[in-house]
């Protein structure tokens, strides 16, 4: 599994793992290497098939027994804006954007590890140093970049930069179709504010601006709690054994 070809993707099987989301379940995936040249279109056409990107490798879920993972991705031109959404953007009006590269900081990985102890205590992430953040932020061969939230200043008119502390930050992918949320991360003092919910509004704005058609989102789960607010994204399509196709009701 140490080598392989720069060109050609090869896949491999990861063994049995018990499942994070679901109780009692195992997981498996089978995965290749994002490498090369052709890293950035092998991604496109991966995601299109439902793969996830993680650094240089690109996974999606080959589980025996369980067909739960399902992957997401949000009709942007047709996005529905419920009053939920729309309070959403009152609250967070305060905060503006910066897109800053791959470049991480010591204050990424402070409110990282804070989101982590707060949100995720249990889950595979929890071990990361800063130098395992890093890699997460540096180590792609695909056109990928982190996203900063602070809050407005009094120049910010000017020179379009926020002020004060980092409140949020997503690592984002862009696609021949539209963004990919590879992964998000707040901080957990401030859940008043529904920030994970603002950095998607965000992205699918950011993607409308581009004249991208979709946001995916990665796997909605079914059955998992913590995977279910993805649903209130429509109109909102997910991948099916013939394709991509339109939720019903949506």
């Amino acid at each position: 599994m140490t080598a392989h070809s720069r060109d050609t993707p090869q896949f491999y099987l990861t063994a049995p793992s018990p499942c994070p989301y679901l109780k009692g379940q195992f997981e498996r995936k089978v995965f290749t290497h994002l490498v090369g040249e052709q890293a950035a279109t092998l991604n496109d056409l991966l995601t299109h098939g439902g793969f996830r990107r993680s650094q240089t490798i690109a996974y999606r879920p080959a589980c025996e027994s369980c067909r739960a993972c399902v992957s997401v991705r949000v009709r942007v031109d047709e996005f529905v804006w419920t009053k939920a959404f729309r309070r959403n953007r009152a609250v967070n009006r305060d905060l503006v954007r910066a897109d800053i590269g791959t470049t991480p900081t010591s204050e990424q990985y402070s409110l990282f590890r804070a989101y982590l102890d707060r949100r995720h205590s249990d889950g595979g992430m929890v071990d990361m140093t800063v130098l395992d953040y890093a890699t997460m932020v540096e180590d792609s061969h695909v056109r990928t970049g982190l996203v900063e939230y602070r809050r407005r200043g009094p120049d910010t008119a000017i020179n379009g930069k926020g002020q004060g502390p980092l409140i949020a930050v997503a690592l984002v992918d862009r696609l021949s179709d539209g963004l990919s949320l590879v992964y998000s991360f707040y901080d957990p003092e401030q859940s008043e504010r529904g920030l994970g919910t603002h950095v998607i509004l965000d992205h699918i704005e950011q993607a409308r601006k581009l004249g991208l058609p979709y946001l995916y989102l990665g796997y909605w789960v079914d059955g998992s709690p913590k995977m279910d607010y993805k649903r209130r994204f429509r109109p909102q399509e997910f991948l099916s054994p013939g394709g991509w196709v339109l939720r019903e009701g949506e």
